[in-house]
């Protein structure tokens, strides 16, 4: 029981001299750290980094020389061809399309002027437009084939896709790509000339008459007409190609229209006439 009369209540007994010798370290709970070497912060010390010798420095430094000298000599060669190209009238031109696997060149936005941009846009449509319907031929002769026709007329059809895919683009659709890109206007006379030979050949293909294997080789009306009572299937691949061959034809015939109205009208005729002479 607590004393009523405690001068201190919060004394517990216990005096505590702060002035009093601190206890050894054998009578803490704390074991003292073991002793560190001697040697352990000695700056003195060297540390082992490997470095290349001079010699090794010297010779990537020789090295690194020869190739800044051999990528500067290969940049005068390839400044002294561009030069020479450029006086010679030879514009280098960066393979763009197709864009999965580009092989040729073509930019209409910044090579053709806005004003014949849509026209040179349609005659690519044509020059598209030949690539499927030769490709749909080889379908439809394919088909014929299956269904027991001679298989001449399919190697036929290989022959007009593998010879008028690249034909078509250099003879008659780039000749056209140049002109209007503001090169020589003799070229208006190739595009012309072959562009017509191209619109025979897809008149010839929509008729298709019975001069080569009965002119099954072409997916034209006549053969799809002959096909349709026997093979209907056959004649609806038939029927399907005469369609395309003469989609291709119209329009066709509508670009070489634009190109000659633009070509009389736009004083190219006459700068023909002096470049050909």
């Amino acid at each position: 029981m607590a004393r009523r009369f405690d001068p201190n209540p919060f004394d517990d007994g216990d005096e505590v001299n702060p002035f009093a010798s601190v206890p050894s370290a054998a009578n803490t709970r704390l074991s003292p750290l073991p002793p560190e070497p001697a040697d352990f912060y000695d700056r003195n010390n060297s540390v082992d980094i490997p470095l290349d010798s001079a010699a090794d420095l010297k010779k990537k430094e020789r090295e690194l020389q020869a190739r800044e000298a051999d990528l500067r000599k290969r940049e005068e060669i390839v400044k002294r061809k561009e030069e020479a190209a450029a006086r010679a009238g030879i514009v280098l031109e960066d393979k763009n399309w197709p864009p999965f696997f580009p092989i040729i060149h073509h930019d209409v936005a910044n090579d053709i002027p806005i004003h014949l941009q849509k026209l040179q846009y349609v005659a690519f449509t044509t020059y598209l437009g030949l690539v499927f319907c030769l490709f749909w031929n080889i379908i439809a002769t394919t088909t014929a084939w299956i269904k027991g026709e001679d298989p001449k007329i399919w190697f036929l059809a290989i022959i007009y896709f593998i010879l008028g895919v690249p034909l078509g683009y250099v003879l008659w659709y780039r000749p056209l790509y140049r002109t209007f890109g503001k090169e020589s206007a003799l070229k208006f006379g190739w595009f012309f000339l072959f562009y017509l030979l191209h619109i025979g050949f897809v008149i010839f293909a929509a008729v298709a008459p019975p001069v080569v294997f009965k002119g099954k080789s072409l997916a034209g009306i006549l053969p799809a007409i002959d096909l349709v009572g026997d093979q209907a299937l056959v004649g609806i691949f038939y029927f399907i190609g005469f369609g395309l061959f003469c989609l291709e034809a119209l329009l066709s015939i509508w670009v070489i229209q634009q190109v000659y109205m633009y070509f009389r009208g736009s004083g190219r005729a006459a700068e023909m006439r002096r470049d050909a002479a």
